[in-house]
């Protein structure tokens, strides 16, 4: 009988090791000396958690438990990482200085660069941004500010729950990487933070971002020069092309969706922008589709005639051409009388623009369009009487 019972619990014994064996090495911070006040700079232990992760060949894991961590600029490179199976599990909140003269010049407060296989789940960035965004307003000299999240020159990377609060500038930076899915992301600052985009995407392939909201000063997600083939889905306010077209010699931007999102409020909803100078960029592929307005100033709109605020506005025309353009059900209320706005460049007009199903109302009657140098075809409940 107990040999019968010992040949049973051999296929349990044997899924007890296979579950030990493949659970991931952690590395709890807190174990490497980080402490969780929120006053002691717990950099060192971080960087010392990320070193022993890309130390193992194995899948491993970076533990930061509930609590409040303060780090000053922090950069992980996985240049000599042996690991493609990171794992960061943040429960608690990493902080940084109030100062912000600390990091207001580094350009990034944290920054992953040339990592293959990173996940980040869950947890909350406080960048402490309303300091430097008082300067702004104040008009003294200030830092440029730092980019909260910066992922440069990556493969492979998920961020899946996290939250960006007080960004000094840009919360989430995506900059020549491929493949990143970002999915359940939080964002928030003030609608008078200046240049505090959500997420911004450039010379990126293969970007996938999901079901996130945003709160911010400004775009909720910006799409540089060299972006191909992203997916954006259900999210929750502006999203923007550009700006583009300041550069001569300027990437591309093509194969874009946007899809399935709602627009409450914002100044933008779905934009193409780019300078008035001599450019060789261009735009191309793009489709808005299943898109809800409520109250926005802007719901669609290219301007290629950029320039915010109006200060030392460039004098040519766009060399950015922008072509092959759908937006597909979108409906919704406008804030103004113009809903549709194209300003397209003299020298180069928008062409195959197509507004399929777009209805959009103000004040209880169809909204209207005005298209300057724009070419394609529309359909819905928008007066386009002297457009396309």
């Amino acid at each position: 009988m107990m040999r019968t019972m010992s040949l049973l619990a051999l296929p349990f014994l044997f899924m007890f090791f296979s579950a030990s064996l493949a659970a991931p090495l952690t590395y709890n911070v807190q174990s490497l000396g980080a402490r969780p006040d929120g006053r002691t700079d717990s950099t060192k232990s971080f960087m010392n958690a990320w070193t022993a992760a890309c130390a193992s060949a194995k899948p491993t894991m970076i533990y930061v438990p509930r609590g409040r961590y303060l780090l000053r600029s922090a950069f992980f490179d996985g240049q000599l990482c042996k690991n493609s199976a990171i794992t960061i599990r943040i429960d608690g909140t990493l902080v940084a200085p109030s100062d912000y003269n600390v990091n207001g010049n580094a350009g990034y407060w944290i920054k992953f660069q040339r990592v293959n296989g990173l996940s980040i789940y869950g947890g909350t960035l406080d960048g402490q941004g309303t300091g430097l965004w008082a300067c702004k307003a104040s008009g003294r000299s200030c830092p440029t500010g730092a980019t909260t999240l910066a992922i440069d020159n990556s493969n492979n990377i998920i961020i899946n729950g996290l939250s960006s609060l007080n960004s000094q500038i840009i919360h989430i930076g995506i900059v020549g990487c491929q493949n990143v899915k970002l999915q359940g992301v939080k964002i928030s600052a003030s609608g008078r933070s200046p240049n505090t985009d959500g997420i911004h995407v450039q010379s990126s392939s293969g970007v996938t971002i999901l079901n996130s909201h945003f709160a911010t000063g400004d775009d909720c997600v910006s799409i540089g020069p060299g972006s191909t083939n992203l997916w954006v889905e259900n999210v929750s306010c502006g999203i923007s092309i550009g700006s583009l077209g300041w550069d001569l010699q300027e990437a591309g931007v093509q194969n874009v969706t946007v899809k399935s999102s709602t627009f409450t409020g914002s100044q933008n909803g779905v934009r193409i922008k780019t300078w008035a100078r001599s450019s060789n960029g261009f735009v191309r592929d793009v489709l808005f589709q299943h898109a809800v307005m409520i109250n926005v100033q802007n719901p669609i709109i290219i301007d290629q005639n950029y320039c915010p605020n109006n200060n030392d506005c460039p004098t040519q025309v766009s060399g950015v051409k922008i072509s092959d353009v759908t937006y597909q059900d979108i409906h919704g209320t406008s804030a103004t009388p113009i809903a549709v706005n194209l300003d397209c460049s003299k020298k180069y007009p928008c062409s195959g623009i197509r507004l399929e199903d777009v209805s959009l109302t103000y004040k209880d009657q169809p909204a209207e369009a005005s298209c300057i140098n724009a070419g394609g075809s529309a359909s819905g409940l928008v007066d386009t009487t002297r457009c396309l």
